[in-house]
């Protein structure tokens, strides 16, 4: 029987595959030569643990018997997790997209040749039978063995052409480097022109939560606000889409949380997979969202959902699992979803009362003849119609809540990806620590900290990055997105709480990514590393995709670094990362929101101030400024017993000798040292008065 060498992978994704009939092996030498070796084409198939149609098509064909005997005879079968290895991921899905002409996904099932690794065909999803214009995988596998082995020639030129177009494609294709003037009204247009004035959101189903874009509406309001010209336009699209999630059933009602996106336009029926990835960006839109507006539901929808990231994706070691399926017992939603005899069953009559009509079990059923909860009508409306107070009707919701996710985790739950990435920890990382400062809760504090503590000390070796770690193994290089994302931690926990050590680890982290990564000769930065493995195509990505663009964070991350430590090195590579970009983001700025957050910032010239003495008094200075809502304003409080500043900032701020003193700095210039808070707070509002762009 042919062998299955996946038995020894960390992946939960590959380990999913490893009792297939098929002869799998994860993407490494060994394959790889034998591919050669033999003359066979590749057979690459990219997924995830928690993707719905990964497993679907592991069910129909990789589990079946006559599959995988054509599979294993004629060609060599890889199989990738696209979550440790994004870097062949965003080869190969542009690859298919030139290809095909269509958007990619997963699984993403691609045929390459076996020297160079290049795709000659490629797909997504293949069923076992013909079906919707689709072939049946069994009769393409035979057909693309033959035509690999009649039509040589034919796939050699069109391997050449492509090729050459992916030796290209992220080379700017003007020569001008300025991102033109009106670029961030440009971009706020955009998104306006695609905004659901009726339902939130950007464009129609499926609905994505686009976290990025709402953070740089936001910015643009608060904006607005401080030269006294307030943009309703910038801020009513966030408030209306952050209610419209939060009210439907894209969160999580019960347990906290938001699933990946909506199939419908108005954000009731969710994909039901959850990913860190993204429940990261929102609980930190949600929590800046609340400083800014202090609407209550987003202050709710941000608590529960890191409630639950402490509860269900934090390992014990610390850092933060990946995901949690779509699936249960082989059914998406199952997990989640409600009948009505089982809510009458669970809830007493008041109780049902309340979710019959605040979540729409009156309206019938929404999901495959059963319930997912969409909030229809407020708790606040339901009170008044009902004579309840407020707080009466709240504590009745949380009863409710209660019971029902009692009766909830009885059920067979999703899988879990209990694999650690370092960039999606970061993202979370730097949520949590915006949630903890927003609500002044030590917990999140607290879980930021032990998922930073454990990928300095499990994940960090010779002052380099593992991408991942799973079961007591760290391993694989980490990528762009690792260093940048966790920079762009590292620097926020310096202003929750100023550790000298992680002020050190952060400049390490940025000098790997201008040493490894950055583009000297063009600026911006590549997605893997100098000394990573050689691959047909080298990306360097600067629009944003799920995640934040990593050229987006990298460049907004060394610009603030280098604001606090008056290096310019580092505001040198943020400017040359824009510089790149300039083109892209001139023809589509809506598409590049974290490199026009970095533009932002340079072009209004961000506030770091940093606050000196003794550690009570100098955090109730910061935790006082860190009140409104001032995403371009940076404090940092540094003890007197502070050890290993940097150079530069011991240079720009003396000590406070035990009584508090700040220094406030605009860009590279600094004022002189104020030595209350009245006059720190008056100084901040004379130079927010003459500094207006």
């Amino acid at each position: 029987m042919p062998q299955n060498h996946l038995i020894d992978e960390t992946s939960p994704y590959l380990l999913q595959h490893a009792d297939n009939p098929v002869q799998w092996y994860p993407w490494g030498k060994q394959a790889l030569n034998l591919a050669a070796k033999e003359n066979k084409p590749i057979l690459l198939s990219i997924g995830y643990s928690a993707c719905h149609w990964c497993h679907v098509m592991a069910h129909e064909s990789f589990a079946d018997q006559q599959t995988a005997e054509l599979m294993n005879k004629l060609f060599i079968n890889i199989k990738v997790d696209r979550e440790e290895r994004p870097d062949i991921d965003k080869i190969y899905q542009t690859a298919q997209f030139l290809l095909t002409q269509r958007t990619g996904g997963w699984p993403l099932t691609m045929f390459l040749t076996p020297e160079d690794r290049i795709p000659f065909f490629g797909g997504t999803y293949f069923p076992n039978q013909a079906r919707h214009g689709l072939p049946a995988f069994k009769d393409l596998l035979q057909h693309i063995a033959n035509t690999y082995k009649d039509k040589a020639n034919d796939i050699n030129k069109q391997n050449q052409s492509l090729l050459d177009v992916l030796s290209n494609i992220y080379h700017s294709k003007s020569t001008s480097t300025n991102i033109e003037e009106n670029i961030l009204s440009a971009a706020k247009n955009q998104l306006l022109k695609t905004f659901d004035m009726q339902h939130g959101g950007f464009g129609k189903a499926p609905k994505f939560p686009h976290p990025s874009n709402l953070e740089l509406l936001l910015r643009d309001w608060q904006h607005s606000k401080s030269v006294g010209e307030e943009d309703q336009n910038a801020l009513q699209p966030v408030v209306l889409t952050l209610n419209k999630m939060s009210a439907g059933g894209l969160f999580d009602h019960i347990s906290g949380g938001f699933y990946r996106y909506s199939v419908d336009d108005y954000w009731m029926i969710p994909h039901f997979e959850k990913m860190l990835y993204d429940n990261g960006p929102l609980l930190n839109l949600y929590s800046q969202a609340y400083l800014a507006t202090q609407e209550t539901r987003f202050k709710t929808a941000a608590i529960e959902t890191a409630q639950w990231v402490i509860r269900d994706m934090q390992s014990p070691e610390g850092g933060y699992y990946s995901s949690l399926d779509a699936d249960s017992e082989g059914i998406e939603g199952k997990f989640y979803i409600w009948d009505r005899e089982q809510l009458e069953n669970i809830l007493t009559n008041n109780e049902f009362d309340l979710v019959n009509q605040c979540f729409g079990i009156d309206r019938g059923p929404n999901f495959e003849d059963k319930y997912h909860l969409h909030q229809f009508v407020t708790l606040d409306e339901f009170a008044q119609q009902h004579n309840y107070s407020t707080s009466e009707c709240q504590a009745l919701w949380q009863a409710i809540r209660q019971k029902l996710y009692q009766q909830r985790i009885t059920r067979v739950a999703p899988g879990r990806d209990e694999k650690v990435l370092v960039s999606w920890n970061a993202l979370m990382i730097k949520a949590m620590l915006v949630a903890s400062r927003v609500f002044n809760e030590p917990r999140y504090l607290n879980s930021a900290k032990q998922a930073l503590e454990f990928i300095s000390t499990k994940m960090l070796s010779d002052g380099r990055l593992f991408a991942t770690y799973k079961d007591g193994k760290a391993h694989l290089n980490a990528y762009l997105d690792d260093y940048a994302f966790l920079l762009d931690a590292l620097l926020e926990y310096l202003q929750t709480q100023w550790h000298s050590d992680y002020q050190l680890f952060a400049i390490q982290i940025a000098d790997v990514l201008l040493s490894q990564f950055e583009d000297k000769q063009n600026g911006g930065f590549y997605f893997t590393s100098n000394d990573h493995e050689t691959l047909i195509q080298r990306p360097k990505v600067v629009s944003d995709e799920a995640t934040p663009a990593g050229n987006g964070i990298a460049a907004y991350s060394l610009l603030r670094l280098g604001y606090l430590l008056s290096e310019p090195k580092y505001i040198v590579a943020a400017e040359r990362t824009l510089e790149f970009s300039a083109a892209q983001i001139n023809n589509t700025p809506m598409a590049h929101a974290s490199l026009l957050r970095c533009y932002q910032e340079l072009k209004q010239q961000p506030e770091t101030i940093i606050i000196r003495g003794k550690l009570e008094e100098i955090q109730a200075w910061q935790h006082q400024l860190q009140l409104k809502f001032q995403p371009s304003r940076m404090v940092y409080a540094i003890p007197d017993s502070a050890d290993n500043l940097a150079e530069g900032l011991k240079a720009k701020c003396s000590q406070g000798n035990d009584k508090a003193i700040a220094y406030v700095c605009r860009g590279t210039q600094c004022q002189a040292p104020l030595e209350s808070l009245d006059d720190l707070e008056q100084e901040l509002i004379a130079t927010d008065k003459n500094n207006l762009v």
